[in-house]
């Protein structure tokens, strides 16, 4: 059975800079499934139309277990 994977580069060390992750992310696009244009962002909800969140009991558990940010 045949290498799906072709051409793929392992870089030594992670990207020095947002700009370089940008060049390396854009070089690696064409190989990438269903790469394509990017579809159009939805407008955003008005808050009035936001009426609150509801987080079921055992996703509330979990996050009260979690440590705070910074601890």
């Amino acid at each position: 059975m045949p290498n799906p994977v072709k051409d793929v580069t392992f870089i030594e060390s992670e990207p020095e800079s947002l700009e370089e992750l940008r060049r390396l992310c854009a070089r690696m696009a064409p190989h990438w499934a269903g790469a394509g244009p990017v579809p159009a962002v939805p407008a955003p909800v008005p808050p009035s139309r936001i009426h609150g969140v509801s987080v079921p009991p055992a996703s509330a558990r979990l996050l009260d277990g979690m440590s705070e940010y910074g601890d």
